[in-house]
């Protein structure tokens, strides 16, 4: 009988071996690791998985009736080749003699094949109740197979259940019964499409009585299901095998008709299920991010998770580490959780899915409660009040200064306005409004933040902060710190409008600047208007106008 054990479970692994491979590194490798597996030899994380196991083993089983409570005959059958020919030979059921007790502790300790371990359920004359046997893992696994060797026949029909919430709610894993329609409403042996991945069929194989001891059922979760060999990238599937607990319902006995016997003592003494061994094959749920589980310090069995990861199944990732979406690795992908790049001015982030996505979904990381006096998504600009001392790196604590309440220059202060400016302006008056007329007029359209303000001869050299670029001209405007020129009678004029301290939306042409060192130029013809928070999502249509083609220069 062993034999056929042993040649059942052999089949249910290869089919694992298939199935859940998913493009990686089969289950049982007998390949080298490094220390940590979950990295390879250069530090880059991969996908890690923890060992396959029978998770059954040693876990305490539920069940609804164990003979032996009180004490009980009951006999075996030895032969059934026909009716009229079966022998029976009976014994004692006795919880209170070791000898004689048959608890369900048998179903999951080690199964010798020398010294076999029977539990034992109370006799039936045939089905007058369910016997149901419950186990549960103690976290979530992804379950291969579920497996029974029975020391009794093997029942008419039964049912293999999982649940996912730790037994508050159960889901039909498998049916099993030579009268599929009576019993559970269900055809037999229907075919699994894409369509019902994730539906329980009932199937008539391995419901005959025969062996009377030694039978085996044994269940493997995604035989014959289409998606099984691109595991990875089924959904459906990684849910379908997740459990957190097992339960097996014994249905209906095999009785060989003696219920309509007149001997219904001997009936009754010689039906009951009998079961050597239970087992749950699987691995520990941790979605790619640990190589195994290990007990918190409330004894509970949790994922050992990397790759920044965290979660009893490693299915979220750690505070701080939002700059991308948590997703399940893959065998070609760790999907590490990546932290927020806040310039280590903030402690907490969030994501945000709108920005990842237009980032060309890189960063959708968003910094909270930026500290020493910066400001913006990443923390990488001086909020208002403040400029950017350039000797310091934006990471630096100090890297934004006060600015003195009566900067000792400034283009208000230095430079009267002439008497000419309306005549000089005029071109430029106006409501001071953005459409996408005036966004495609433009070469480049960026979001600024004055720092401070230098005269430089004929020009004025501000010091800005590019927090945002919309648009760019063939300088290529970048993020960060630069130079943008405005000639001193633009801003005598105030044509444009500019005062260090304040951030501006900057619609501008490209021009040579003045200065060696590069930089944005700003004349009566650009387009400075106060920023306001409402102008960034307008400003991105504009851009995917543009790249439509529907933004085209005059």
């Amino acid at each position: 009988m062993f034999r056929a054990l042993d040649a059942a479970l052999a089949v249910l692994l290869a089919a694992s071996l298939r199935s859940t491979a998913g493009g990686g590194p089969p289950l049982f490798s007998a390949q080298s690791s490094p220390p940590d597996p979950c990295y390879d030899e250069h530090g880059t994380p991969r996908r890690c998985i923890p060992d396959f196991v029978n998770s059954a083993f040693g876990k305490e089983v539920k069940v609804s009736g164990t003979c032996g409570r009180p004490a009980a005959r009951y006999c075996v059958l030895s032969s059934a080749d026909k009716a009229d020919e079966r022998s029976r030979d009976c014994h004692t059921c006795d919880a209170s003699d070791p000898k004689r007790n048959r608890p369900p502790a048998y179903l999951t300790d080690l199964n010798n094949p020398h010294n076999l371990t029977c539990w034992q359920s109370d006799n039936f004359i045939q089905y007058p109740q369910n016997v149901t046997l419950s186990l549960s893992l103690g976290k979530k696994f992804e379950v291969t197979y579920v497996s029974l060797q029975f020391c009794s026949p093997r029942p008419e029909s039964m049912l293999i259940s999982k649940s996912m919430d730790y037994g508050k709610t159960w889901l039909p894993f498998q049916f099993y019964s030579s009268q599929c329609r009576k019993m559970y409403n269900k055809p037999n042996r229907a075919a699994i499409t894409k369509q019902n991945e994730q539906e329980a069929i009932c199937t008539d194989s391995h419901t005959d009585m025969f062996p009377l001891s030694g039978g085996l059922i044994a269940f493997s979760t995604l035989d014959g299901r289409p998606s099984a060999h691109d595991f990875d990238n089924s959904p459906v599937l990684q849910d379908w095998v997740t459990a957190t607990d097992i339960r097996v319902t014994f249905s209906r006995l095999h009785t060989f008709g003696d219920e309509n016997e007149d001997d219904s003592e001997l009936a009754r003494d010689s039906y009951f299920y009998a079961v050597s061994d239970l087992q749950v094959g699987g691995r520990c749920k941790c979605n790619g991010h640990a190589s195994r589980c290990v007990k918190d310090r409330d004894g509970q069995l949790v994922c050992e998770c990397k790759h920044n990861a965290a979660g009893p199944e490693c299915d979220r990732c750690k505070p701080f580490h939002y700059d991308r979406p948590w997703q399940r690795a893959t065998a070609r992908e760790a999907n590490e959780c990546v932290a927020c790049n806040c310039n280590l001015h903030a402690r907490r982030c969030r994501f945000n899915m709108e920005l990842y996505k237009l980032s060309g979904r890189k960063s959708g990381g968003v910094c909270l409660n930026c500290r020493h006096n910066t400001a913006g998504r990443h923390c990488h600009y001086c909020k208002e009040g403040y400029y950017r001392d350039l000797s310091k790196p934006i990471s630096h604590r100090k890297a934004c200064k006060e600015i003195p309440v009566t900067p000792p220059t400034t283009p208000a202060s230095s430079t009267e306005e002439p008497s000419d400016c309306d005549s000089y302006c005029k071109a430029s008056k106006g409501k001071l409004k953005i459409n996408i007329k005036k966004y495609c007029k433009k070469d480049y359209a960026i979001q600024v933040h004055i720092l401070k303000a230098d005269k430089a001869g004929e020009w004025w050299k501000f010091t800005v902060n590019v927090i945002s670029v919309y648009k760019q001209g063939e300088s290529r405007i970048r993020r960060g710190d630069q130079f943008l020129w405005v000639r001193a009678k633009d801003v005598a004029c105030k044509c444009p409008k500019i005062k260090p301290g304040k951030k501006y939306l900057l619609l501008g042409n490209d021009e040579d600047s003045p200065g060696q060192s590069g930089g944005v130029v700003a004349d009566k013809g650009s387009l400075v208007i106060q920023w306001r928070d409402t102008w960034a999502r307008r400003l991105r249509k504009f851009q995917q106008c543009e790249k439509k083609g529907k933004c085209k220069k005059p």
